[in-house]
This record gives structure tokens, sequence and C-alpha cells, in this order.
């Protein structure tokens, strides 16, 4: 509400907050999952975002979006909306489901400041920001980076920070968006989900959760987003997730997100006040964030080439993202990197497992946007870029998109990453959230392939010439899950083996190849990770050749952004046993499916714009999708 950044005593002002009070009164009515179909085994993958902003965002609304809550949904469900710079936006298919994650702090206060009466404001600092944001796109881009700052660094003015205005303004915003979402939802067409972005950070390290609610709003409308101003820690995050369930019998998961931007803070070895981590919390933590947020737009968080020297495919998505925190505030060195990436906290969490019992990095790994302009679109020849003030232009690719003084990053360094893809039971708030929790999903960096990842003791090749899929379940377990060790005589000890499936996008690229990625520990507590390709296309002509298969060729064509499926394969399948196994040690193992070259937005950019782009900037990738790991527990006898 208005009121809340401004000093009382409008005639308009009392108006509008008597109509939000009048807003705040109306009832909500939750859509029910009833009457929807669910199999028992999940029969198809189900597309989404989990981190989207709007209006509502400080930041976002700064950046000069100007689309809500429902322009977000419909755009997602395949409608076409008017972006804030006034280009036509529509997806060419349309999500299954979509989470709106607002930032919790100052929620819908920026616009509240920028639609106020001038005169009202009497604060030097919130009329600058007011002044700033009406001069236009550069004036906001520059308010905003001075509202980030401040926030940053806890130095906000008072009248944003007030507990009470804060609270009224949030309880009016959080209430319109949970009727928006309420209609929007409809169970086994489109899932539209209740959330937030707590957005933690300490400096400038990211270390923000999008919170995401398995019930409607009977339930969320009994609590407010948390904020997270001056806070340096998540254990106030999962004390808020778990006096919600308690209140209200309610269920919540927490999903970290831009690891790569924490300068080494997001996966810790140790407690936040230092010293090892206990088994109590590693438990904790795992029970709040089931998944991580592996890629989005700003870059990709599964491996760092410094990390993985002998992982060729280990620098997607890093140029401009490892050189400093979210803000660049602090520079990034090395010795940070290992608590910044997906693989290497894969790893840490066997270490902290064989020391203490329990695993706190046992998560699941999904794609999002972080899209700041209402738009979940993560297609390269359709990228709308991270906020409004970079959506198609000649100039976006080459732009400078540091905020304030500190450059060092380009709009070409942004990715158009990525989704969300899960396995679940029907399209429902219950079957997809379930799914989550169980961590059967995987991330894609944009492009749709279906990828199933079995893990058991008695697949054979036989089986995929059957009801594989079904067998997986029966005889093994899905992506996400653990398999214990095998003790039926004989056979104890042997190899794992796992079945692995990857489909192309309908309208995509063919796949180069499919990989498991296997990360371990000995028994001095020592990590260690290897890549292995599993089945790749041509593989009669392909020969591998000191443990590596040749690359798959390019058919990229620069001059009119387009490539051709005349390399790779449509499907790539096998049941695979890991040949290194041992039947101690400690494992865990995923999927990463890589397709053949492709044009990248700024190449999508050139064409469309007749641009020249320097040599480093992006102009081709291999876009690829991460499952959910399959870890391995050793019987307790090791």
């Amino acid at each position: 509400m208005k009121a809340s950044v401004l000093r009382a005593g409008s005639a308009a002002l009392l108006v509008m907050a008597l109509a939000a009070c009048n807003r705040d009164n109306a009832p909500i009515t939750p859509k029910s999952d009833a009457g929807v179909k669910l199999t028992d085994v999940p029969e198809r993958v189900y597309w989404g975002d989990t981190h989207l902003h709007t209006a509502n965002s400080v930041d976002a609304f700064g950046f000069g979006n100007r689309l809500m809550p429902e322009d977000a949904l419909r755009f997602a469900r395949g409608e076409e909306v008017t972006s804030s710079t006034g280009l036509k936006a529509k997806l060419a298919r349309p999500l299954d489901f979509l989470v709106i994650t607002d930032h919790s702090d100052g929620l819908g206060s920026t616009k509240a400041l920028y639609d106020a009466p001038r005169f009202m404001i009497t604060d030097p600092t919130l009329r600058r920001w007011y002044d700033l944001m009406h001069e236009g796109r550069e004036g906001g881009l520059k308010a905003t980076a001075e509202i980030i700052n401040a926030k940053t660094h806890n130095t906000l003015p008072p009248s944003l920070t007030d507990p009470a205005k804060s609270e009224k303004r949030t309880r009016s915003v959080w209430r319109d968006q949970l009727r928006t979402v309420e209609r929007y939802n409809e169970p086994g067409r489109f899932t539209a989900f209740i959330g937030f972005e707590w957005t933690l950070m300490d400096g400038g390290d990211n270390l923000h959760r999008n919170v995401i609610f398995r019930d409607g709003a009977d339930k969320a409308a009994q609590v407010l987003p948390l904020g997270a101003l001056g806070v340096t820690i998540p254990d106030g995050l999962w004390d808020y997730m778990d006096a919600y369930e308690k209140k209200t019998g309610g269920k919540v998961l927490a999903i970290p997100h831009n690891s790569n931007l924490s300068n080494g803070q997001m996966f810790m070895m140790t407690e936040p006040g230092g010293g090892p981590m206990s088994a109590a919390y590693a438990r904790r933590r795992a029970e709040h964030e089931p998944l991580v947020e592996v890629t989005q737009i700003k870059g990709d968080s599964e491996a760092h080439p410094f990390l993985s020297p002998n992982d060729e495919f280990a620098g997607f998505g890093t140029a401009g993202w490892d050189i400093g925190n979210l803000d660049l505030s602090e520079k990034t060195t090395p010795d940070m990197f290992a608590g910044s990436y997906v693989r290497e906290a894969l790893k840490r969490g066997l270490q902290i497992q064989q020391r203490t019992g329990e695993n706190p990095y046992k998560f699941g790994m999904i794609g999002s946007t972080d899209s700041h302009t209402a738009l979940s679109t993560a297609d390269e020849d359709n990228f709308f870029g991270k906020h409004p003030g970079v959506e198609p232009s000649a100039q976006r690719a080459m732009e400078s998109q540091s905020l304030g003084n500190n450059k060092g990053r380009f709009g070409w360094n942004y990715l158009a990453s990525g989704y969300a893809a899960v396995w679940a039971r029907g399209n429902t708030r219950a079957a997809i959230f379930d799914a989550m929790k169980r961590r059967e999903v995987y991330a894609s960096t944009g492009p749709r392939m279906v990828v199933r990842f079995f893990g058991g003791w008695d697949f054979s090749a036989n089986d995929l010439n059957g009801d594989w899929v079904h067998a997986g379940y029966r005889r093994g377990v899905p992506m996400g899950g653990t398999l214990s060790a095998r003790t039926n005589g004989s056979q104890t000890g042997s190899a794992p083996r796992f079945i692995v499936s990857a489909l192309k996008d309908p309208i995509g690229a063919n796949i180069d190849r499919v990989q498991v990625i296997k990360g371990w520990t000995d028994k001095a507590g020592k990590s260690h990770e290897k890549v292995y390709d599993v089945v790749w296309s041509d593989m009669a002509k392909r020969k591998a050749s000191g443990g590596k298969v040749p690359a798959v060729g390019n058919t990229v064509n620069l001059s009119n952004a387009t490539y051709a499926n005349t390399i790779g394969a449509p499907a790539l399948a096998t049941v695979w046993a890991d040949p290194d196994f041992d039947p101690a040690q400690r494992a865990f193992y995923y999927v990463r499916v890589i397709e053949i070259p492709t044009p990248s937005w700024p190449a999508y950019d050139a064409v469309r714009y007749n641009l020249k782009l320097p040599p480093e900037v992006r102009m081709e990738q291999q876009e690829r999708a991460y499952t959910s790991p399959i870890w391995y527990n050793p019987p307790a006898a090791f």
C-alpha cells in the first residue's frame, strides 16, 4: 500500500488504503485437485518455471517491469501479452506450471512509490528514487542499483523498513497475488503455485531461496512472506517453514539458487557459526531444501573447469559469472569455487555424511529462469532478457549488465535458461510438489528433452525391449532415489546398473551424447569424480579414444542463425554398469544430456539486427539437461 512509503495525510491515500482493506477481507477460494485423474507411475514430464518476478518485486519494477502476476500467468499458459517495452510476447509452447517468486522484502514497494503523489514524499532518498524512476529506463536502473545496494548493506530509509507499514503493504499485495494465482490454477491443465523469494544476501553473496507452498490460499493466506533484511544465515527461514506447517497443516519447501554467485557461501562444510557441520544441522537443511536450482539466466552452477579440469563440458555458462559475487562488491577467488558449484556440493554432502551419517546436500536438480520481465521464456530465439532494460534490441548483447559502478558483465554473459522438468503423477499442486520433495526432477537449460534415469541391481539391455519404465520403478529407483547395497548372496557387491534414456526436444536439436557423472568418497573421506560417456550418436563411427568421445560436429550457420539435425540422434538409451564400483564407497550418479551445437540468443540477435559482435561473444553452444542424482549407500559393515 502506498501509505507504507509515504507520510499519511492525503485523502487520496486514505481511499486507496480503505480499498486495500476491503480487498483483504474478501474471501479467497482455492481450487481443489479433487477429480483430477492421477496414475501410480509418473507417465509424463511437466515443464515449468519455479523462479519468476513481476512488477511486485522491488528490483523488477525499478528495472522497468510493469507486468503483474496475472500477465505472468497468462504468458506461461501460452497467451500473448505485451511486454513492458511494448513488444508482443508469446511462448511457442505453454508451460505446465509456474511459481511467481517476487522478493518478499519490500513487496510492491517500488511500484507504490512510483504511483504515489510526489508532494507526499518527504524522505529525500525516496524522493530521489521517485524522480529517477520517472526519468525513464536509465533513471530506473540507477534507482534500482541504489535500492539494491541499500538493501544489501541495511541502509534503506526507515519508512521502507518500518515493520508496521511494511506488514500492511505486504499483506495487501500478498492477498491480491493469492487471488490471482487461485484464479489461474486449473488442476489437470495448468498449475499455479503460491511462492516468494527469500533474498538472503550477506554483503553481495547470493544465498537466495525460492519458497514454494503445496497449498492453496486458504492456508498460505495465514502467513506473510518472510523478509530477509539484516539476516545472514538461513536458519530463520527453516523456522518460518516449520511454524507454517505446524500452524496450517500445510507443506512448504525451499530451493537455493544462484550458488555460482555466493562466493563459496552456499555449500559450506561448516555451520554458519563455524566449526564442523553437525548431523542435526545437516539433516535439517536436507529436510527443508530438497532441490537446488542448477541453471538460470545468471549462469550455470553445475560445474566449473577449475574444479573439474578433466570435464570438457564443465565450462558451460560460467563466463562472466566467476569473477565476483552478485553485485561484484567482492572478487571471486579459486578457493571459493568449491562452495559455489553443485557437483562439488554433492561431493561435500557425501563427505559430511561419511562423518556424521547425514547428507545436507542430498538435493535434486532443476532449472528456472529468474526472469524479472514476468515472462518465463528460456528459448534462445525468443529470449526476453533478465529485465525489461534488455528486452530484444540491437544493443543488449554488449551492454554492461552490472549495477552501480561495478562493471564486468555484459548482456551476452546471460543465458536463456532454464526450466524445471518434473516427473509427476498429474498436473496438480499436490502431485508436482510431491515429485519435487522426492526429487524426481531434472534441469534443462531450455530445450524440452525427455530424460529418464533408473538405478538397480539386475537391469539388462533386454529391459529396453519391454516396459522398461515400469521395470525401473518395480526393480529399482528413479532419479532422486537412494540405492541400498545389494545383499543377496553371491551377488553381493556387484556393480549397480542404470537405465538411461533421452529423447530430443520434439521441435529442437538432436542429442550428441548422454553422460553419467559419478562422485564418491574413499575410506579416508576424500572425494572424487569421474565423467562417463555412456551412449552417444553414431557410436559405430565415433570411437572413444583415450577415454574421450570425438566431437559430434557442427552444423551451425551463423549467417542466418540456423542448424541442421543431420548429426546427432533423436533418441539415445542404454543400460550402463559402473565399471569402477567399490561397494564400500558412498557414491552419487547423475545424468547429463548434451545436445549438438545450436545458435545462442546473441546469434539470433546478430541476424535480427544485422550486428557484428566481437569474438568473445558466445554465439553457439551445446545445451543440456541434468538429472537429479541417484545415491548409493554402502552396507553398514563398511
